[in-house]
C-alpha cells in the first residue's frame, strides 16, 4: 500500500471523529435553542470568545469519553507493531491483519507505537484528573476560605499563615517532593489524601444541614442518604491495600484508584487549595458588607447559611472563570510532570509523557512531539478562551 497524503490523513481523521463531531453538533444545537433558560452557561453563546472556547474544550472532553469507549482509536495506545518505529504520518502498515486499521494516522513513535491513538486516550488521562482534582481544591478552598473572610481574627490569621506558607513553596518543587518514589513510599500522600478528600463530605454536609435546618423531617433523612453514600465513595477512594491506609476489606473496594493516579490526584489538590482558599476568603471579607447579608443577620439566620447561600452565590462569577483558568493549569501541570516522568507511569499516553518520549529525535521526526504538545495548546487555549467568555458575561450578569 501507498503511504497516504495529507489530505487523505486529514480526512480519515475527521471521520475517526466523527462521535466528537455529532456530539459537538447535538450539544450546541440544545444549548442555543435553550439558551435563554439556562442562566450564565446559556449566556455564554452570546459571546463569540466563548463558544470557541467551549467548542474547544468539549471537542477534548468528547475525545476523551469516546476515546476511552475505544469509539476513536485505530490502534491500542500501548501496543508496539514491528517495522513501524519513528515512520511518518500516513505510513501503511506492512502485513496488517483483518480488521486491523491499515494506517498509523500521525505515524509511530520511537517504540512503534501509534502517536494518533496515544493522543486520543492522553486526552482521557487529563479529563479524568483535571477538572475532578480542581473541583475537589475549590471544596477545600470554600470550606476554610468562607469562614476565614466572614469570621476574620485569629482563624483568619491562622488560616492564611497556612495558606501563605504552601504557596511560598514554587510549585514545580511542590510536586517534585510530593511524588518522588521516596515520598509516596513513606505513605505521606496517602495520608493527605484522607484529610483533604474529607472535605467534599464537610461541604456537603454543612451545605445540606444549613439549608433545611428549620427542616428536620427533610434534613435527617437526606443527610443519612447523602453522607452515606458519599462516605462509602470516600472510604473506597482512600482506601488502598498493601499500604498503612487500607481501611476497607477488598469486597467493599469499589473504587480502585491506582497509585500513581491518586499521588498526582493529591499533589494537585493540595497545591491549587491555598490559592483558591485566598481568593474566596477575599470574595467573603467584601460581600458580607452587602446590605442583603446584614438583611439575613437581622433575620437571625446561621452563619453557615449566610456564608453557603448568602455570600457563595454572589461569588460564582469570579470563582466560575477561575475554576475554568484553574483546570488550565492543572492541565499544564500535568504536562509538566509527565515530561518530567513524575507521577504517572512510563508509559502512560498522557501527553506530557508523549512529548517527553518525542524530544528526544526532534531533529529528526517532529509528529511525536508536536502532535500531544499541540493537543496541550488547544486544551489550554480554550479553557482560557472560555474563562475570558464567562467573565465578560458574569460582568452583565
Amino acid at each position: 500500500m501507498e503511504p497516504l497524503s495529507w489530505f487523505e490523513i486529514i480526512t480519515r481523521v475527521f471521520i475517526q471523529f466523527m462521535p466528537v463531531w455529532v456530539a459537538l453538533i447535538v450539544l450546541f444545537t440544545l444549548s442555543i435553542v435553550y439558551k435563554r433558560r439556562l442562566g450564565l452557561y446559556g449566556k455564554l453563546f452570546d459571546s463569540t470568545i466563548g463558544m470557541i472556547g467551549f467548542a474547544l474544550v468539549m471537542f477534548w472532553v468528547f475525545t476523551g469519553i469516546f476515546g476511552a469507549m475505544d469509539m476513536i482509536i485505530t490502534h491500542d495506545p500501548l501496543a508496539q507493531v514491528s517495522g513501524m518505529k519513528n515512520k511518518v504520518p500516513g505510513t501503511p502498515i506492512s502485513g496488517a491483519e483483518d480488521g486491523q486499521y491499515a494506517y498509523y494516522l500521525f505515524g509511530g513513535d520511537n517504540l512503534a507505537r501509534d502517536v494518533f491513538s496515544r493522543m486520543v486516550k492522553g486526552a482521557w488521562v487529563v479529563v479524568q484528573i483535571a477538572p475532578l482534582a480542581t473541583l475537589f481544591a475549590f471544596m477545600v478552598g470554600i470550606t476554610l476560605g468562607l469562614p476565614a473572610g466572614y469570621y476574620g481574627g485569629r482563624l483568619d490569621t491562622l488560616l492564611s499563615f497556612l495558606a501563605n506558607l504552601i504557596l511560598a513553596f514554587p510549585v514545580i518543587l511542590l510536586f517534585y517532593l510530593l511524588v518522588t518514589p521516596e515520598i509516596v513510599a513513606t505513605g505521606i500522600p496517602n495520608y493527605m489524601a484522607t484529610v483533604l478528600f474529607v472535605f467534599p463530605l464537610v461541604f456537603v454536609g454543612v451545605l445540606l444541614n444549613s439549608r433545611y435546618k428549620t427542616q428536620p423531617s427533610i434534613r435527617t433523612p437526606l443527610l443519612i442518604v447523602v453522607l452515606g453514600v458519599m462516605g462509602l465513595i470516600y472510604l473506597s477512594v482512600i482506601s488502598q491495600a498493601g499500604t498503612a491506609v487500607a481501611i476497607l476489606p477488598a469486597f467493599m473496594d469499589f473504587i480502585n484508584v491506582p497509585g500513581n493516579i491518586l499521588v498526582v490526584f493529591v499533589s494537585v489538590v493540595f497545591v491549587n487549595s491555598p490559592t483558591v482558599f485566598r481568593i474566596v476568603r477575599g470574595l467573603a471579607m467584601d460581600i458580607k458588607t452587602r446590605d442583603y447579608v446584614a438583611a439575613a443577620q437581622t433575620r437571625c439566620e446561621g452563619t453557615w447559611y449566610i456564608m453557603l447561600w448568602e455570600i457563595l452565590p454572589n461569588a460564582r462569577g469570579p470563582l466560575i472563570v477561575d475554576f475554568c483558568l484553574r483546570i488550565g493549569y492543572t492541565t499544564i501541570l500535568l504536562g509538566t510532570l509527565g515530561f518530567f516522568g513524575l507521577g504517572l507511569s512510563p508509559e502512560s499516553p498522557d501527553w506530557g509523557t508523549t512529548i517527553n518520549d518525542g524530544r528526544r529525535l526532534l531533529a529528526i521526526y517532529l509528529h511525536p512531539a508536536i502532535v500531544p504538545a499541540l493537543s496541550l495548546l488547544s486544551m489550554v487555549l480554550g479553557l482560557n478562551l472560555l474563562a475570558d467568555g464567562l467573565r465578560e458575561e458574569s460582568l452583565r450578569d
